[in-house]
């Protein structure tokens, strides 16, 4: 495996991050972890100016690692991640450190909003270090459902799955289904039968 070199990316996320957790410190000591040849600070690292910035450090300091700090990954790991493509690196070689909704929107206590985006950052860095390349692959599905447990639950279930065109295989290892609703002579509110 080859040496990490990484870089580390910093949002401010405007005054989301900022705010809260001193970007700069951050920074300055994400400098000093092992493996990382640059750190830098951004306002909106999501922005393409900001995306630009790390494919240029990828090509020419050689960035092999990228672990970028902001917001949730639900919102933009794959925009970094397509990034970091781009710029010829394999996408799994980026990691997300959020430090937006873990650091900043929890406390308005700057000193520890900052320990902990530290915190998280260097987890972040060390862990990438240790990344490997994945590809991705296309895997032929069943486009059928099983479900186990023919209870009111395993009944809705299948039945939901059905409606959208799916066959599905309902497995109940009793005699009969509808689980222990079925042994209820009346049900609430209407005191119907449950069957």
């Amino acid at each position: 495996m080859e040496q990490p070199k990484i870089g580390v990316y910093i949002c401010e996320c405007g005054i989301n991050i900022a705010a809260t957790v001193n970007v700069a410190e951050v920074v300055k000591f994400a400098q000093g972890l092992p493996n990382v040849t640059v750190a830098r600070q951004y306002k909106y690292t999501c922005s393409e100016p900001g995306q630009n910035m790390i494919k240029d450090d990828i090509r020419e300091l050689g960035i092999n690692r990228v672990v970028v700090a902001s917001c949730t990954p639900r919102m933009h790991e794959t925009t970094f991640q397509t990034a970091v493509a781009g710029a010829g690196l394999n996408p799994y070689y980026f990691a997300m450190a959020n430090i937006r909704e873990h650091c900043s929107w929890i406390t308005k206590d700057v000193e520890k909003a900052t320990e902990k985006a530290k915190r998280l950052v260097s987890s972040t860095v060390w862990r990438v270090a240790l990344q490997e390349p994945l590809q991705p692959r296309v895997e032929p599905v069943t486009k059928a459902a099983l479900v186990v447990g023919g209870g009111i639950a395993g009944i809705q279930a299948a039945l939901t799955i059905a409606d959208a065109g799916y066959p599905v295989y309902l497995v109940e290892r009793e005699p009969s289904i509808g689980g222990h609703m079925a042994q209820l002579d009346k049900t609430f509110p209407t005191l119907d039968c449950s069957t």
